[in-house]
C-alpha cells in the first residue's frame, strides 16, 4: 500500500510501516523551544517529573527570540536562566538578534528533510517546507521528551493541495496561503498533515510561507516534498518519495494563474476576502514580518514599491527581519536603505509585534495591515484593535496610502 509524505517520514522513525489513524512512539530528531515556554519546561522536567538532566542534549535547540531583546526586567531574568540551563546541559542555543526559531533551524539546516521536528510552538510546521515532519506539542509533551527521548503520536491523515498554474504579477505565496485558509477554513484540516503538490518550482521562502501557515487550517504537519528548487540546498534521503499509490483523506485542487490579492479580515484567518472587498480601509500601522513573511524576499518585494517614495503621514511602518541573514541579506543591496528612506521603522530580528509584547504593541482602536499568520482578537496588543493579514506587496502598498491598496495599481 502506498505512503503519503507524513507516513512515510513516521515510518522510517517508528522502525515500521505505519497508516493514518496508527498510534506510534518515535525518537523526535530535533526538539526546539523559544524563550517564552522554555523556562516553564524546565520547571516541570525539575519539580514534576524530578529530573535534572535531558536524555539527548544533542537533540534539543533553544532559540531566543519571542521578545527579543528583552522587554521587562522579569522576561530578562527568564532568558538569562535557559542561558545558563542551555550551558549546564550542552543544548544548542541561539540567542537575542539571530532570529526567529522556524526561520533559524531551517538556514542552519537542523531542520531537514525526512526529519521530525517537535517544537513549544504551533508554527513548527513550518519545518515542513523542507520535508520534515515539523509539529507543535505543549509544554509538557517537551518536558517528557527532554526526559524520555520519545513521543508519542496518532499518524494523521493527510490533505493533499494540488497547485497548477504560476503566480501572476502582484500575487504571491502569502495570497495562496491565505486561499486556502478561505477554502479550507480554520479547523477543515484539523490534525491532518496538509501536503502540496505541483510545487518543485517554488522557491524555498515561498515553501516556509505555505508550511507556517497550515496549522492556520488545523494542521498538525504541513508538508512540501523536498523535490525541485529546494532540492537544491538540502540532502532528501532516498525513502522519501511522492507515493502515486498514497492514500488521501482529501483533495483540494487550486489555479493560481488568476489569483488576485487576498486579505483576512478580523478576527479570524479564515475571514478572507478579494482585496478589492475591502479596498480603501483606513489603517494606521503596517507591519512586515513573522516566521510567515519576515525574509529578504518579503522585504525586497515591499522596497520595490516604496523605493524612492515616503509611506503615508500617520501611518507607522515596522519592519521586523526574520534572522540576521536576511537581515544582512537586505543590507547588503540597499534593500534596508529605500525600506528606511521610506520611512519604516526597523526592529531586532525575531518575532516582533507579531504577539503583542514588545516592538509595536496595538493600542486601542488601531487598525493594522500585517504580513503575520495570526489576527485574533488581542494578538498584537489590544482586543479592540483590528488586524487584516495580508502579503508584503500588499503591505507596502497600503503603508504608501494610508488604506488598503492593491499593489497591482501602484
Amino acid at each position: 500500500m502506498g505512503q503519503t509524505v507524513a507516513e512515510q517520514i513516521l515510518s522510517h522513525r517508528a522502525g515500521k510501516t505505519v497508516k493514518a489513524g496508527d498510534f506510534v512512539v518515535v525518537e523526535p530528531d530535533v526538539v526546539m523551544s523559544h524563550d517564552s515556554l522554555t523556562p516553564g519546561i524546565i520547571k516541570i522536567l525539575r519539580q514534576e517529573l524530578g529530573m535534572e538532566k535531558v536524555r539527548h542534549p544533542e537533540r534539543l535547540v533553544f532559540v531566543l527570540d519571542h521578545v527579543a531583546p528583552a522587554s521587562t526586567v522579569g522576561t530578562a531574568d527568564l532568558q538569562n536562566q535557559v542561558r545558563r540551563f542551555a550551558q549546564e546541559q550542552d543544548v544548542r542555543l541561539f540567542d537575542v538578534g539571530r532570529g526567529i526559531c522556524h526561520q533559524v533551524l531551517v538556514e542552519e539546516k537542523i531542520a531537514a528533510p525526512g526529519k521530525i521536528v517537535i517544537g513549544s510552538d504551533s508554527h513548527s510546521t513550518g519545518y515542513g517546507s523542507v520535508g520534515a515532519f515539523g509539529t507543535g506539542m505543549g509544554s509538557t509533551d517537551i518536558a517528557l521528551i527532554w526526559a524520555t527521548g520519545r513521543t508519542w503520536l496518532r499518524v494523521p491523515e493527510t490533505y493533499r493541495v494540488i497547485v497548477e498554474g504560476r503566480f501572476p504579477p502582484g500575487v504571491d505565496a502569502k495570497d495562496l496561503a491565505l486561499k486556502l485558509c478561505r477554502e479550507i477554513t480554520i479547523d477543515g484540516a484539523n490534525y491532518m498533515a496538509v501536503e502540496y503538490h505541483g510545487l518543485d518550482w517554488m522557491p524555498l521562502e515561498n515553501r516556509q510561507t505555505l508550511a507556517s501557515m497550515a496549522v492556520e487550517m488545523g494542521g498538525k504537519a504541513g508538508i512540501v516534498p523536498p523535490f525541485g528548487v529546494a532540492a537544491e540546498h538540502f540532502s532528501t534521503p532516498e525513502w522519501l518519495s511522492i507515493d502515486p499509490g498514497a492514500q488521501y483523506a482529501r483533495t483540494l485542487t487550486v489555479d493560481i494563474s488568476s489569483l488576485e490579492p487576498q486579505v483576512s479580515k478580523p478576527h479570524a484567518v479564515d475571514h478572507v476576502v478579494d482585496l478589492s472587498d475591502v479596498a480603501g480601509t483606513h489603517v494606521d500601522v503596517v507591519f512586515i514580518g513573522t516566521c510567515t513573511n519576515g525574509r529578504y524576499e518579503d522585504m525586497k518585494a515591499a522596497a520595490g514599491l516604496l523605493a524612492g517614495k515616503r509611506i503615508a503621514k500617520n501611518v507607522r511602518l515596522i519592519v521586523t527581519p526574520a534572522s540576521s541573514r536576511e537581515l544582512a541579506r537586505a543590507a547588503a543591496d540597499g534593500t534596508l536603505t529605500a525600506l528606511l528612506e521610506a520611512g519604516a521603522t526597523l526592529t531586532t530580528p525575531g518575532c516582533g509585534m507579531c504577539m503583542g509584547r514588545h516592538q509595536g504593541t496595538l493600542g486601542e482602536e488601531d487598525v493594522c495591515l500585517s504580513t503575520a499568520n495570526r489576527n485574533f482578537k488581542g494578538r498584537m496588543g489590544s482586543p479592540n484593535a483590528q488586524i487584516y493579514l495580508a502579503s508584503p506587496a500588499v503591505a507596502a502598498a497600503t503603508a504608501l496610502t494610508g488604506a488598503i491598496t492593491d499593489p497591482r495599481g501602484c
